[in-house]
């Protein structure tokens, strides 16, 4: 098998231009090692020799292949065959015939080490699957400990309060988990085309390998669906390693989840821990997370109809129909199938059935429960406890109330062949689904599809051709994936005996037109909303989420599982020291803007005044003659004139504008606008009241405007509040000339016309009616406010207010979208700058004549 994973996308050319991107060359000369050419058309003419058009690709990892594995009998060798009931296989129709697919998974058997390399070559060249071959000692750590018996139970909102209840998180297991994924993402990368092929990564079993896939690839296309539950914040907080995996996800490009309340718990999880709030964009909800939109997508997953439809003509599946019905003539049969483990409420639905027929004796012998228990998908004490209660209760139940020839709950114990379970949806009056807590759960779709029969089908039952009526009850857990979709289903507590048995009784006694209208809707949306719609809308979010690549440059940063990448404009780059220097010193009149909070001082620092070295540097800054250096705050201005004292010839703006100082001895100038304050009492009444009641909240009044905290606050609760300030505060006040804005963790009320950039602009002119209009300008902020400095330059600079050989440095802090043209990482970063500005004006005041 060749690898095609030896190139890297880490260079910085722009692909806006929408022009042919270049092309991953496929010519091997020796194994594993790929021919350059030097002759870029030569490049183009061989390659295009070898595959003169690119045939898409999807590269689905799952911990599973879609394969069933046995040995034959008389060669020994493995034999495979696909898995038709494996949804990753399923998901193909979907798509064109021309796409093709690779699977990257573990397979169900166990393979001889000597035997593996064969078989991977066998099943690449046959089904196009890439097996991750995982030690024995590995895929227990990895799969039926870390999996299946911590983030299994956690995501099911289960703790392990105790040693015995449950399993507490142990470092090895996650190290295996870890270390799986590795083994997964190396596969991948053993196959993938990261120029052209998308990566569809599925479920909880691979939560970081987003993040080493990333890592080496810092375009790669990638998406990921959660087929579990995603739980609260305040169970997933639990989790030791919460921000690896939480970053390790935002890795990808696009994220599904089965309802919106995963979604919402994970969008919360975000922003509690990370500090990343959502935005909803013409009914896409996307998280900026460093310059990359991470897209999430909300869509259950549907059945493959084709499947079913074939299975229910068969003669044998009308077969089994006859036999079953023939079995339980007379009897009204509700149906349950669920796996064997801890969260599907099986002993609940007993003890409700049992209470059913205690409080309805009238349906003793004639309703039944035939409850289908698929194989446990894991070994431990707590599936033997399952069997146990359930057991126990279904003993209980048939002593009781079963009589000769009666028995009222029949257990079936699997495996039992999809064929069966069909047979099985055909005859039963109702479904009950009864999960304390699950993903999806297809169950009541493929009951409903099998409901809706077919012609061998309707003479099993003895039904009068295809224009008979169709009908079926479905009882559903209000706390599984499905739930929402069926609108038209009975919805239960599971936890609540006493509304289960009511849900059967009413699912029982309803009348048949309801039965057959609430038939009608859910196949209806069913049929429409099968597995290859899923799988199409999810394919097509994937591709606009990726989009985005081909007009950004991409680099990674962080270590480790912290790894990301950065995707920023072709234009933006970080601020070289070396570079602005050397602006710096062929200038003759120069312009310094710079904020405060953020940029000079960091965010997290109780205690906000400068220290000594700041006010050194800046000393420096002002001392040379051809420089005017202002700090452009949001705060008022008897913080700065205290803070700034010992800095004589400073300039100082406060409060976003309004006030401005040009030195320490001039007086204070307001910023000319006729401003009538008279808005404030009725804002500042209005934010007491949202302080009361948000904890944590707190109001700044400032000489012209008012600001409502909320970052001390609960994050989604503060956000809330936040929110209804705004809207009551732009409805009160929607006759006032007062901008009101909310920021990060603020909520601002001002007048109309001041900002930092009508600072910027003030300056500027100045400068201009004094004969010395400035040929460099260097502007440093960080948050939104400094945004219209940069507006302003950018203005100034197209409108040719600036002289034309002027040198322009708008610089933001951090890394993300900004109207700057360079960033710098950090406060640290900044201080260090203009300390070589000021080392450099120190240094030609040593040089100058005058001295």
């Amino acid at each position: 098998m060749l690898s095609r994973s030896f190139f890297n996308l880490l260079n910085f050319e722009d692909y806006s231009s929408g022009g042919d991107r270049a092309r991953i060359p496929r010519v091997i000369s020796v194994p594993g090692i790929i021919s350059d050419f030097d002759d870029h058309d030569e490049w183009l003419e061989s390659d295009a020799a070898i595959s003169p058009v690119h045939q898409e690709r999807r590269i689905i990892v799952a911990n599973q292949l879609p394969l069933k594995a046995y040995k034959n009998s008389e060669s020994k060798k493995w034999c495979f065959d696909w898995d038709e009931d494996a949804l990753i296989l399923q998901l193909k129709d979907g798509f064109s015939p021309d796409v093709e697919f690779v699977y990257v998974g573990c397979l169900r058997v166990e393979i001889d080490p000597l035997e593996q390399e064969e078989v991977a070559q066998f099943l690449y060249e046959k089904f196009k699957c890439v097996p991750t071959f995982l030690s024995l000692n590995l895929m227990n750590k990895f799969y039926h400990g870390f999996c299946k018996h911590y983030l299994w139970p956690l995501f099911h909102y289960m703790l392990p309060y105790t040693p015995d209840h449950g399993v507490r998180f142990d470092k090895d297991m996650w190290q295996a988990y870890v270390s799986a994924n590795k083994v997964f993402a190396d596969k991948v990368m053993e196959v993938i085309n990261p120029d052209e092929d998308y990566v569809w990564v599925h479920d909880y079993h691979l939560m970081v390998l987003p993040t080493f896939l990333r890592k080496r690839y810092n375009r790669v296309k990638l998406g990921f669906f959660l087929h579990s539950p995603f739980p609260s914040s305040e169970i997933y907080r639990t989790l030791p390693f919460r921000e690896e995996i939480l970053r390790a996800l935002l890795n990808c490009d696009l994220i599904g989840f089965h309802t919106f309340d995963y979604a919402r718990h994970f969008l919360s999880c975000c922003s509690r821990m990370l500090g990343l709030d959502y935005q909803s964009k013409r009914g896409y909800i996307g998280l900026d997370y460093y310059g990359r939109t991470v897209s999430i997508k909300i869509l259950p997953v549907g059945i493959h109809m084709g499947q079913i439809k074939s299975i229910m003509s068969l003669p044998d599946t009308a077969k089994k129909v006859k036999e079953l019905n023939e079995k339980y003539e007379g009897k009204i049969v509700l149906l349950g199938v669920d796996d064997m483990d801890m969260f599907k409420g099986i002993g609940l639905k007993f003890q409700a059935f049992g209470q059913l027929l205690d409080q309805n004796p009238g349906y003793r012998g004639s309703v039944v429960l035939v409850q289908i228990m698929n194989s446990p998908r894991s070994q431990g004490n707590d599936i033997q406890e399952v069997q146990n209660e359930i057991n126990k209760v279904a003993t209980e139940v048939n002593q009781h109330y079963g009589s000769t020839g009666y028995e009222p709950i029949v257990c079936i114990n699997g495996p039992v062949s999809f064929q069966d379970k069909v047979a099985y949806y055909a005859i039963s009056e109702c479904v009950v689904v009864n999960a304390v807590r699950d993903g999806m759960n297809l169950v009541p779709y493929k009951y409903t599809v099998s409901r809706q029969g077919s012609p061998y089908l309707d003479e099993a039952l003895g039904l009068e051709g295809s224009a008979a009526p169709r009908k079926s009850v479905i009882i559903v857990s209000e706390f599984i994936g499905c739930s929402p979709s069926l609108s038209g289903a009975i919805r239960v507590n599971p936890w609540n005996i006493s509304c289960v048995a009511e849900a059967m009784h009413s699912a029982i006694s309803m009348q048949d037109s309801e039965k057959e209208l609430r038939h009608e809707k859910h196949y209806k949306y069913i049929k429409s909303h099968d597995v290859a719609h899923w799988a199409r809308s999810f394919d097509q979010d994937l591709d606009r989420a990726c989009a985005q690549y081909y007009h950004k440059r991409c680099w990674g940063i962080g270590f480790g599982l912290n790894s990301r990448v950065v995707a920023l404009g072709p234009n933006f780059r970080k601020l070289s020291v070396e570079h602005i220097v050397s602006a710096y010193k062929n200038a003759c009149s120069r312009l310094i803007l710079l904020d405060y909070d953020g940029t000079m001082m960091q965010q997290d620092l109780v205690d906000k005044s400068p220290c000594h070295k700041v006010i050194s540097i800046l000393n420096g800054l002002c001392n040379a003659p051809m420089n005017v250096v202002f700090i452009v705050s949001g705060r008022g201005k008897d913080s700065l004139e205290k803070w700034f004292s010992p800095c004589e010839r400073l300039g100082l703006s406060s409060e976003h504008g309004y006030f401005t100082r040009w030195t320490k001895n001039s007086a204070w100038e307001s910023c000319g606008l006729a401003v009538d304050l008279s808005w404030k009492n009725i804002v500042l009444p209005i934010m007491e009241h949202y302080t009361e009641a948000t904890d944590g909240s707190l109001i700044e009044q400032k000489e012209s405007a008012l600001v409502w905290h909320h970052q001390e606050a609960d994050p989604d609760f503060g956000t809330w509040q936040a929110k209804e300030l705004l809207d009551h505060l732009e409805s009160v006040l929607a006759n006032d000339p007062v901008v009101v804005k909310r920021g990060q963790h603020i909520v601002e009320v001002k007048p109309q016309g001041v900002s930092k950039g009508m600072v910027v602009e003030n300056l500027m002119t100045t400068m201009r009616n004094t004969g010395k209009p400035p040929d460099f300008v260097l502007c440093i902020g960080d948050d939104r406010s400094d945004e219209d400095m940069f507006e302003s330059i950018a203005r100034s600079v197209v409108s040719h207010s600036l002289p034309d050989t002027a040198a322009v440095f708008a610089c933001t802090v951090g890394q993300k979208p900004s109207m700057a043209k360079y960033y710098l990482d950090d406060t640290f970063e900044v201080i260090k700058m203009l300390e070589g500005l000021s080392a450099a004006s120190a240094l030609q005041l040593l040089k100058s004549p005058h001295n």
